[in-house]
């Protein structure tokens, strides 16, 4: 329960925020790792919050880019055995024990991932946004592969294998987005945001007539009642 308070605490006051997922064992001159920090360049440019795993590799490029361009840069890192410690380019961290509490922050501040090549982890964080789309716990929350080389296998695996044999169904495999193109993640990203702030809207909107109207009951009771 302590590590739910202090994750609310300390990031309560973050604005729209993306999560980039990859892997941490990258180097840096890997491709990967230099469209990582453009990408995240990007999103600091436009105030939108970068939030990683707080490790090397792909957390480390993103990291980078957010703060070098003067943006939010958290990292939300887990303990771990063998683990290296946080990257420097964090303007804000958390330490981590327990890997459900981590995901959590992971879901509940961000509006978006991207996931950049990635292993074990990667695929975990992947697979759970997925799930969490599919299942409606979310909405509005692009999830978007980054590298369509590298993530071309798992998708024809997804398609020609557990859709073939009805594991899933064919609307899940639009739950997520490809592409090479970091402006192109910053478009969809821009355009999620904007469609979620007109559904907040339409919902507040909605909701003005019934609170008037029970307003209105509530006065009619308190009007009627016997002395």
């Amino acid at each position: 329960m302590g590590e739910f308070v202090e994750g609310f605490d300390a990031l309560a006051d973050l604005g729209p925020a993306v999560t980039i997922f990859g892997s941490a064992r990258l180097r840096a001159d890997d491709p990967s790792y230099g469209k990582a920090e453009e990408l995240a360049r990007k999103l600091a440019q436009r105030g939108i919050t970068v939030i990683t795993g707080g490790g090397p590799g792909i957390m480390e490029a993103a990291n980078k880019g957010a703060k070098e361009a003067g943006g939010e840069s958290v990292g939300l890192a887990i303990e771990l055995p063998h683990e290296q410690s946080t990257n420097p380019y964090l303007t804000r961290d958390l330490n981590f024990r327990y890997f459900f509490v981590r995901k959590t922050m992971f879901v509940k501040y961000a509006q978006g991932f991207v996931i950049f090549p990635g292993g074990f982890g990667t695929l975990d964080e992947l697979f759970e946004s997925l799930t969490l789309v599919q299942t409606g716990k979310i909405e509005h929350f692009p999830v978007i592969l980054f590298d369509t080389a590298y993530w071309r296998g798992l998708i024809d695996w997804l398609s020609h294998e557990v859709n073939a044999h009805h594991m899933v169904s064919p609307g899940d495999l639009k739950l997520f987005r490809l592409t090479d193109d970091t402006d192109e993640v910053v478009k969809w990203i821009e355009e999620s945001f904007a469609d979620e702030a007109e559904s907040r809207a339409a919902a507040e909107s909605n909701a003005q007539p019934e609170k008037a109207e029970a307003a209105q009951e509530k006065e009619a009771q308190r009007t009627t009642m016997p002395e």
